[in-house]
């Protein structure tokens, strides 16, 4: 088990935090807080034999380590191994301008900085909402690279040193967009890779759109692990805002895929979403 809940470190040093449910991290304290602010929040949990914590000292001495994946061209997954927190997979897009790291894991090693830097320099880190921050400070801090979040999801952030907010879109580079959808949080962020997939465009949707096993169809959900869904309204308004951006293929953020169509797949997604919760087939229940 990783660090006990107010277990001090060394001889009153201050660390960063980083939950043991969630990964993302916390400001550096001598102690963690009480609680997860995040983990608290009904979207998320905190399991029932309480809050934990550990830090990037505990998960290297465990042997974690981030997993790279070429998911296709100039797009990889990063991953750790073992899982920590959520387990979601970081998206690293290349430009000719520089990368962009979406989502960050919850912990951060040597060698995959030295991967990120040798594919030039760092434009940003940045999130889909504040389940993937993940220890997003150490990522930026290693690259020198600013963190760009979306501002209406300002509360939630632990660690605002390197923190640069932006209203309801923000280009990093040509033909890579930040996206403010809403949704599952009202920051909720999705990114527009328009020269991604051979000039098709890619959409990185993390899960404000995400994809089914089936990879045909997708959800939208306020909380995925506590099952609470989204107004038929509100995915209506996303659907109908993401068919402006240019893609034809959507990862969600845990490197699942639409191949292809996938503003199709949304558009159907959403109606019958739309269709369930207005109650056009309670006559099947």
């Amino acid at each position: 088990m990783d660090l006990p809940l107010r277990r001090t470190v060394g001889q009153g040093l201050s660390v960063i935090w980083i939950c043991a449910t969630c990964g993302v991290e916390t400001g550096d304290s001598v102690t963690p807080p009480d609680v997860c602010a995040i983990c608290e929040d009904e979207r998320q949990w905190v399991p029932a034999d309480g809050q934990q914590w550990t830090t990037l000292d505990a998960l290297r001495d465990r042997g974690t380590r981030i997993v790279i994946t070429e998911v296709e061209h100039d797009l990889w997954g990063l991953r750790a191994e073992p899982e920590v927190g959520i387990g979601q997979q970081t998206m690293l897009v290349r430009t000719p301008e520089g990368t962009l790291l979406f989502d960050c894991v919850g912990y951060v090693d040597d060698a995959a900085i030295d991967f990120v830097q040798g594919l030039g320099p760092t434009l940003a880190v940045t999130a889909s909402h504040p389940h993937m921050y993940g220890v997003q400070t150490e990522w930026a801090k290693a690259l020198g690279a600013p963190v760009i979040l979306a501002g209406r999801d300002r509360e939630w952030v632990r660690r605002p040193d390197l923190v640069e907010f932006y209203d309801e879109h923000r280009e990093v580079a040509p033909g890579l967009t930040l996206h403010r959808v809403g949704g599952h949080f009202a920051g909720q962020t999705v990114v527009e890779w328009k020269h991604g997939n051979q000039g098709l465009g890619v959409l990185l949707a993390g899960d404000a759109i995400f994809t089914n096993p089936d990879g045909k169809t997708v959800s939208f959900m306020r909380s995925y692990p506590n099952r609470l869904p989204l107004s038929g309204n509100v995915v209506q308004r996303i659907a109908t805002q993401v068919e402006g951006l240019h893609f034809d293929r959507l990862y969600n953020n845990f490197g699942a895929v639409v191949p292809a169509d996938a503003k199709a797949v949304i558009r159907y997604s959403a109606d019958r979403h739309a269709a369930w919760v207005r109650g056009d087939y309670d006559h099947l229940t």
